[in-house]
């Protein structure tokens, strides 16, 4: 399976999505936390249309 850039981009944001949820909660502080969350997400879904491409370039 090769690797596309959506399927790395996605996951890098989903990393950097969950340090800064993390981060957030830990200084309390609520915005930084919905940033994260959000990031998080989009980081997901990139991923799973990376994934999507990859599978359709097989056929």
């Amino acid at each position: 399976m090769s690797i596309n850039t959506d399927q790395v981009k996605g996951r890098a944001d989903e990393v950097m999505g969950k340090v800064k949820e993390t981060v957030g909660a830990v200084i309390d502080s609520k915005e930084l936390e919905i940033k994260g969350a959000i990031q998080k997400n989009i980081g997901i879904v990139q991923a799973k249309v990376g994934d999507v491409k990859s599978k359709i370039a097989k056929i």
